[in-house]
């Protein structure tokens, strides 16, 4: 037999040693080539933060609970807490959301004057803060910044509009949170403060729509409803229960205000409540439902004293297009 009549068979032969070999070797990850090619379902480990707010039976908070004191359920399973903190030194990013519209221009300048105040009062210098007027339009009057004189030339730039875009103002105003992201990866808080009068009358998505984008963004919304006439037949009381809900679902809360006194404190206790809050995160366990919401559900466990417990209602796993 001549030597180029060997050749092929010399390759042939090499090539099935290397691909019986290939065969028995263990891939990288510990896997068979053939489990490689049939791989499992793959397990979500994206961390889960939920931002609580404990407090007494009277409303007081209670600032000193160990990790250990919470239990924390998704779907109704209760979940390994992984990471715990006191958080009151994460970065805060605010969105501070006005009413322009007609119906709040008598107190307009005593609302803004009421924010300036507390935005001078909470604002650190790792924190930002972005103004938002809403009318029949959403405008970004100052983006996030830490400049609070920047802050104050926004507010003087107030104009009054005509009708109300709440949902919309909630809704742009989550997305622009959504993109907040903290330094090398640093958690941080995101928060919306709106102030208005409860009533939508423009916006271009639903009300729906607006709690998705909030919780997707994992923005904790404060809603300061000013309801200067508590009987006016112009009371729009089913966008004030609206503005409740989408507080509760995002674990923030709804105030009541009419007076500058009244909204004085309630920013006082907004931001006291941001300056005790807990983190709890975890990683989930196996997913069953087929639902892309999950439902969430923070208890304190261990006081013998009765806590209440406020934290968003729930997260998407997918993002609204």
């Amino acid at each position: 037999m001549t030597q180029m009549s060997k050749s092929p068979i010399l390759f042939l032969l090499v090539m099935a040693l290397a691909t019986a070999a290939a065969a028995q070797s263990p891939s990288p990850s510990g896997q068979s080539s053939s489990d490689q090619n049939f791989p499992g379902i793959k397990v979500d480990v994206k961390l889960v933060n939920i931002f609580a707010t404990v407090t007494d039976a009277n409303g007081a908070i209670i600032p000193s609970l160990q990790k250990d004191d919470f239990a924390v359920y998704e779907d109704g399973v209760q979940q390994n807490i992984s990471v715990f903190a006191r958080e009151s030194e994460l970065p805060l990013s605010i969105v501070l959301a006005v009413d322009a519209s007609l119906s709040t221009r008598k107190d307009l300048k005593l609302e803004l004057s009421s924010a300036r105040a507390f935005a001078h009062g909470i604002l650190r210098p790792m924190d930002s803060i972005a103004l938002y007027r809403f009318a029949e339009e959403v405008d970004e009057l100052v983006p996030f910044t830490s400049n609070l004189a920047r802050l104050d030339e926004g507010i003087a730039d107030f104009r009054v509009g005509s009708a109300t875009a709440l949902y919309d103002a909630v809704y742009l105003g989550s997305q622009a949170l959504e993109r907040r992201h903290g330094a090398r990866g640093q958690t941080i808080r995101k928060v919306m403060v709106v102030i208005t009068d409860g009533g939508d009358t423009f916006s271009q998505v639903s009300y729906q729509e607006a709690v998705r984008q909030a919780q997707q963004s994992e923005a904790i919304v404060y809603s300061i409803i000013i309801v200067p006439i508590e009987a006016s037949a112009g009371r729009n009381t089913g966008g004030e229960h609206a503005l409740i809900q989408l507080s509760r679902d995002t674990g923030g809360k709804a105030y009541y205000a009419d007076t500058t006194a009244q909204l004085d404190d309630v920013f006082r206790q907004i931001s006291s409540e941001l300056r005790t809050q807990y983190l709890l995160a975890y990683y989930p366990l196996k997913r069953l439902a087929d639902s892309d919401y999950r439902s969430l559900e923070v208890r304190v466990v261990k006081p013998a004293t009765a806590a209440r417990v406020r934290a968003r209602a729930g997260y998407y796993t997918s993002k609204s297009h």
